[in-house]
């Protein structure tokens, strides 16, 4: 266990939580004490649904603890099946009440309700929220999907149908998936394939026993999805895709999957879509100034993995960080990392990833909600492309992730936070302005308090001084200080990078033993750190 005012993931009963609510005719009972019980803040007020999320828990408090809470969870148990009347239910223990080890799944046994009631291990000290999902997708498609159809199995190929596939991983509370949906379903229905079920989001128990009719499926979200996807294609024979269509290239990539696994049917369709922006912008004379800009990715393995991609092969971005919170992926985000000559961040400590950030000094953050409040400390860009997100990031407008208007979104929501070579000319033309001055902080920054140059250095001593002097100085630490002529060279050099450009000299000095700064340190540190 830890302290800390920041967390990646919560507990993997949240997880279960997402999957509950993103379902219909599911309710989740939640053998909890009184303080485990922000469901209701997590969905309606983050994410603005306008429901309830379908969560009981039976809040027992300390003097519960000398009786027996066993038989108050049967009892609320039963009394959410008589007022929700639910399809199905799912029952678990917070982290906390996991301690008493009440057993809720063979406690619902016992009251032998006539719903099928899905029991969930989900270990909190060990696991965490995408897991807890994970687990929750999978025991849920287990239990609901049914044996193996033979007959049906072996009548898929010959039905006089369009390919039909099953979309699997979009959950409640999950960053842009509602759009993701409709974006996906979309563009698989331009190439001639639909969809049957898509879960868990809107999905019935009814939906999921009907899994094992598609002739695959499609895993939007791997952390989600995976083992749930694994199981039936070994149970129904249904294979499934591995591309995330986030970009471009992406997207074109899960379309030739796609017609792979079924068929080839849709692979002269691929032509007749709507192409998105995102090439033409990238390569037209405007976007010069995005080539080579230095990103920092965080984030879930599936966005941070794609936004990796994108940056570097449609955005002309150089990739000087990369990494994520989700441990289960850990191998794949390094093999990602060594392509690109990096060391993956894998942590959910918020204050590791604020250390890596600020040791690779770039000029694009591209992260969660953290990574916002770490950039803005930094006064770097971000752009937020991952879940943990606030309420601000779950927007009333349609703005997918995935798909050809997805790469159109991710477009406009990266480049925007940076300034654009032409605006870098004109602040460099208007400097002395009122608006534009040094002390005057980005707009887009909010307002902070000015930092003041270093005050100017103490004249050396002379050269006439004695040994003893000389080496006590030399032991003493570098009192650095920059020149007046070189602390004007350096507010020639605009604000957005201007204190990246006096951390590498400062750095540049500090290595050489130099105790002032001129401006030919600046010249020399400024050809030290271009090569």
């Amino acid at each position: 266990m830890q302290l800390t005012v920041w967390t990646y993931e919560g507990p993997p009963h949240v997880g279960a939580m997402r999957v509950a609510t993103a379902m219909e005719g599911v309710h989740y009972v939640l053998h909890a004490p009184q303080g485990d019980t922000y469901a209701d803040l997590l969905f309606t007020m983050i994410e603005r649904r306008d429901k309830r999320p379908p969560v009981t828990y039976t809040t027992f408090e300390a003097r519960d603890l000398g009786k027996d809470t066993a038989e108050l969870f049967q009892a609320t148990l039963i009394a959410a099946h008589e007022r929700f009347k639910p399809q199905a239910m799912l029952v678990g223990s917070s982290c906390t009440a996991e301690l008493i080890q009440d057993d809720p799944g063979g406690l619902a046994r016992a009251t032998d309700l006539p719903i099928p009631v899905i029991p969930l291990e989900l270990p909190s000290y060990q696991r965490k929220e995408n897991w807890g999902a994970a687990e929750t997708f999978y025991q849920i498609v287990r239990t609901l999907a049914g044996s193996p159809r033979g007959k049906a199995m072996a009548d898929r190929a010959d039905r006089d149908r369009r390919p039909l596939c099953n979309l699997l991983g979009p959950t409640a509370l999950g960053f842009r998936h509602r759009d993701d949906v409709a974006e996906i379903t979309k563009l698989l229905g331009e190439i001639g394939v639909d969809v049957g079920v898509v879960a868990p989001l809107g999905a019935a128990p009814d939906d999921i026993a009907r899994l094992g009719d598609a002739d695959f499926n499609v895993v939007l979200y791997p952390e989600i999805a995976g083992v749930a996807a694994k199981w039936l294609k070994r149970t129904f024979g249904q294979d499934f895709t591995t591309t995330v269509p986030i970009g471009v290239g992406a997207t074109r990539d899960f379309i030739a999957e796609v017609g792979r696994l079924a068929g080839g049917a849709v692979t002269d369709a691929a032509g007749r879509i709507s192409p998105s922006n995102l090439p033409w912008f990238s390569r037209s004379v405007d976007s010069n100034y995005l080539t080579g800009k230095r990103v920092f990715v965080f984030g879930d393995a599936t966005h941070a993995l794609a936004a990796a991609r994108v940056a570097t092969e449609e955005f002309g971005f150089t990739l000087c960080g990369l990494g994520t919170y989700s441990r289960e992926f850990a191998r794949d985000m390094r093999a990602a990392a060594a392509q690109h000559g990096l060391e993956a961040v894998i942590s959910d400590d918020y204050l590791d990833v604020e250390a890596s950030i600020a040791e690779a000094q770039p000029e694009l953050v591209l992260g969660t909600q953290m990574e916002r409040h770490i950039a803005k400390r930094l006064g770097i860009a971000c752009a937020v492309i991952s879940a943990p997100v606030h309420v601000q990031d779950y927007p009333a407008r349609y703005s997918p992730q995935m798909g050809f208007e997805g790469a159109n979104v991710l477009w406009d929501s990266w480049v925007h936070p940076l300034v654009m070579g032409l605006e870098e000319h004109l602040l460099g033309m208007f400097r002395d302005d009122f608006e534009f001055h040094d002390g005057a902080r980005p707009s887009h920054l909010g307002a902070g308090a000015r930092v003041e140059p270093a005050p100017e250095m103490a004249v050396r001593a002379s050269e006439s001084s004695s040994a003893v002097t000389a080496v006590a100085e030399a032991a003493a630490p570098i009192a650095l200080g920059w020149g007046s002529d070189a602390e004007e060279e350096l507010r020639k050099i605009p604000f957005f990078v201007r204190g990246k450009a006096r951390r590498n000299t400062e750095q540049f000095a500090l290595e050489r033993g130099l105790a002032e700064i001129t401006v030919e340190t600046l010249y020399d540190a400024k050809a030290h750190f271009s090569r």
